[in-house]
């Protein structure tokens, strides 16, 4: 079954939960992330997403990242599955390549997920982002594949972005902070229909920024 509530945060935001795929996917490790997924349809703080710094607008690079290309990546052909299979059901790009995940992938289980990071959740806040409102965003697409949490952001010209990984690096690290999962149990990557790049977060990563 899938639940689905839409957020007004600047923008029209289609939170949506895969219920049979959550309790089927989700170990007892990531309980807390069961339990975070389910507490949004109620107690969302809609106004930390009204001003300050958001994830999809951080315009400086992650160093030391890791990151791979893929041009062989399921994640890929999924994609393309969903732009093909739901080109007349929604007008939006991301809409068809999730609800098409979201409903097909056995390894998706939630869309647009809403996150944020206090400022003083981390000391290097103030340093990097220069603001007293909290960090916010939503997660295109959550996975869980190998004990790992995937945090995936569709992006039509992957290949040229440049700050895909800061965005998604702090995805994670919002995730982490509202579910008190160590961030070494996420993965990342952002992807289109014919590549895919991912890498693994680390703590540490933001004490070299």
């Amino acid at each position: 079954m899938i639940q689905q509530k839409c957020f007004w945060h600047g923008w029209k935001y289609d939170y949506a939960l895969h219920r049979d795929k959550s309790c089927s996917l989700l170990s007892p490790d990531f309980s807390s992330l069961g339990n975070y997924l389910d507490s949004l349809f109620s107690k969302c703080p809609d106004d930390y997403f009204q001003k300050g710094p958001r994830g999809s607008k951080l315009k400086f690079p992650m160093h030391n990242l890791d990151i791979r290309r893929h041009n062989d990546h399921e994640i890929s052909l999924l994609c393309s599955y969903g732009l093909d299979i739901n080109a007349e059901r929604f007008k939006s790009e991301h809409m068809k390549v999730q609800m098409f995940m979201l409903e097909n992938d056995k390894k998706t289980v939630a869309m647009e997920i809403p996150v944020w990071l206090m400022p003083d959740e981390t000391k290097e806040y103030s340093k990097i982002l220069n603001d007293n409102f909290p960090l916010t965003g939503h997660i295109d697409l959550l996975r869980i594949e190998n004990n790992k949490i995937w945090i995936w952001d569709y992006k039509p010209n992957a290949q040229n972005e440049k700050y895909a990984s800061t965005q998604t690096y702090f995805y994670a690290l919002m995730l982490s902070k509202r579910t008190g999962i160590p961030i070494e149990n996420f993965m990342c990557g952002w992807f289109d229909t014919a590549n895919a790049f991912v890498f693994k977060p680390k703590a540490k990563s933001l004490s070299e920024f």
